[in-house]
């Protein structure tokens, strides 16, 4: 089969960890020093528990996630078992990129920021106003 009639193939999760990854390093240094604890997971969708506990409509509903204790929350009497967490749901993320137009290290890049406002304390409301006074 000549090399241009091959199927193109979805970005994989490893992929996606990838574009996160170099996401993650568009942040300013100043911020990212106080995210160095954090690991992005890749998963193909939100689990049953993710879903239940988000009450969403589809599993397609979420692009990403923060689990962990957001800075502000930390205190002397916080005991930490795992580290934070973002994670990036790769089908909900590639049907949103076919829907949308946009390229798609400009998704990741806007969900990894979101996620990261999470760990930084900021609620869905303030990154949404954030981003209003960026535009």
């Amino acid at each position: 089969m000549p090399r241009s009639a091959q199927p193109l193939l979805p970005p994989s999760r490893e992929e996606i960890e990838r574009l996160a990854g170099e996401a993650f390093l568009t942040i300013p240094t100043v911020l990212r020093r106080h995210v160095s604890n954090v690991v992005f997971c890749v998963e193909d969708f939100p689990d049953a528990d993710v879903e239940k506990e988000m009450e969403l409509e589809s599993p397609f509903d979420l692009l990403g996630l923060y689990r962990g204790i957001a800075l502000p929350e930390r205190g002397a009497n916080i005991v930490r078992r795992a580290n934070d967490m973002v994670y990036l749901y790769r089908r909900p993320l590639l049907d949103y990129w076919c829907e949308s137009g946009e390229a798609l290290f400009d998704i990741v890049r806007h969900v990894v920021i979101h996620e990261i406002g999470h760990h930084f304390g900021f609620s869905d409301d303030d990154m949404e106003r954030i981003e209003a006074e960026e535009e």
